[in-house]
């Protein structure tokens, strides 16, 4: 006789894998393919001899090695908090003493995907309301939905999120009676993921009054994902959103040491409001204890010898280079074909292609010619979440110039434009038509 079954939790039953695993693994057990999907980093540039130096230098000194080696707090390392204040003081042009910030308002976690789950866990109930840009970041969308919450999309184009676009939702949702259930506004406002683009100077300050303008019964927090902002490659740096936040009560500022160091190191780090600051710090207790303590002793030891500001230092040429190889090729193979866009990233690992004709999807024809042809991308709609059971957009693809070699990136857009015309070809259609997504650039590259 059977036994019976095991019974999950509704949490447990909202939870989805992630669509980039597949892609992932796709890559890995296919010999010779190219993927130009997974966000991963450059491979070669990984300081493999940095580290091993603060390594030993931890490690053998009679006084931090055995600390490291102990258990650390749940909060994080002291100095590394310190230096992360340091860092972003530097990054945005003020002290933290002008931005309210202490080390105590710094929490270090595992990876910023962390931080983002324990604000869903401290904030969020099924029901709640997140807005996020459409498209966004799809594994935090996988967190929300495994929370029960609606997701609402905000346009986004060349300048970031669509400040008109987000007002007139909030106005929508004040008229329906449910602006109340709005807990949090989600942003990646440095070279976004997925289309590369930045939110805009002019509109940062308004965005920050648009939130506390309609923060009437309860306040709605902005969560800043700046995990590319290291990775700048053009143009000058924009003042943070949290730089704008100065008693420290609007933005939680998430940041990153993945991408402009060694994501295999998997630290992030959150500044916090003070008002949720223990409940996260509870919630991660009950994680974790805290994150890994020998990796933060490491990482507070690289910034002490200048070697993690060198090495974001050394990426930005090396990227930059990547992200032109991939616009010229671009431009040469696609770019010569009707009703095809892109983004031209000033910074981060991704650039946005948009068609007018083509289904990009996990089923369409371009996604299985392009498997034939040897090329991986991530269709775009897993960048949006479907609105009253219809299918997101279609049209649009992620392209990543991070962990492939120049060379594999030519000759990955190369099989990416075989491909394209074999679709076409296969069913006549070629006609530059409009594209069904708001965020689509004008013809070519966009600024």
């Amino acid at each position: 006789m059977s036994p019976p079954p095991i019974v999950r939790s509704r949490k447990s039953l909202r939870t989805t894998d992630s669509p980039i695993n597949f892609y992932i693994q796709k890559a890995l057990e296919t010999p010779g393919l190219i993927s130009l999907a997974a966000g991963l980093v450059d491979e070669g540039s990984l300081p493999c001899e940095a580290v091993a130096q603060a390594c030993q230098a931890v490690l053998l000194d009679p006084r931090r090695g055995p600390a490291a080696l102990q258990y650390g707090s749940t909060q994080g390392l002291p100095r590394l908090r310190e230096q992360v204040l340091h860092l972003l003081g530097q990054a945005d042009g003020c002290s933290p003493h002008e931005l309210n910030l202490t080390p105590d308002d710094v929490v270090l976690t595992t990876g910023s995907q962390q931080l983002l789950y324990l604000l869903a866990e401290v904030l969020l109930d099924p029901g709640d309301i997140v807005l996020t840009e459409a498209p966004s970041y799809f594994v935090f969308h996988s967190v929300l939905q495994s929370h029960g919450v609606q997701v609402l999309g905000v346009p986004v184009d060349e300048g970031g999120l669509c400040l008109p676009a987000l007002e007139e939702l909030w106005e929508q949702l004040a008229r329906q009676g449910a602006a109340e259930r709005v807990k949090l506004l989600y942003t990646v406002d440095y070279f976004q993921n997925p289309t590369g683009w930045t939110l805009a100077a002019e509109r940062r300050p308004q965005l920050l009054e648009l939130v506390q303008r309609f923060s009437r019964r309860q306040r709605v927090l902005v969560v800043e994902d700046a995990a590319y902002r290291e990775l700048r490659y053009e143009g000058p740096d924009l003042p943070s959103l949290k730089s704008l936040d100065r008693d420290n009560r609007w933005v939680v500022y998430a940041g990153t040491f993945s991408k402009p160091c060694a994501p295999g190191l998997k630290c992030g780090y959150a500044l916090l409001p003070p008002e949720i600051r223990e409940p996260i710090l509870h919630l991660k207790g009950n994680h974790d204890f805290g994150s890994a303590h020998l990796v933060q002793h490491l990482l507070a030891e690289l910034i002490d010898r200048g070697e993690y500001q060198r090495q974001r230092d050394r990426l930005r040429p090396l990227y930059r280079h990547k992200r032109d190889v991939m616009l010229d090729e671009l431009a040469a193979t696609l770019g010569q074909e009707a009703g095809i866009r892109w983004s031209r990233p000033a910074g981060g690992l991704y650039v946005w292609l948009a068609f007018a004709d083509l289904d990009t999807g996990p089923q369409g024809a371009l996604a299985q010619a392009a498997l034939e042809e040897g090329v991986l991308y991530v269709p775009g709609e897993f960048a949006y979440l479907p609105a009253d059971g219809e299918r997101p957009p279609h049209h649009a693809c992620r392209l990543s110039f991070g962990v492939a070699t120049p060379e594999q990136i030519r000759e990955g857009i190369r099989r990416l434009h075989r491909a394209v015309r074999r679709v076409r070809h296969s069913t006549g259609t070629a006609s530059a038509g409009q594209l069904n997504s708001p965020a689509v650039p004008p013809r070519g590259t966009v600024a």
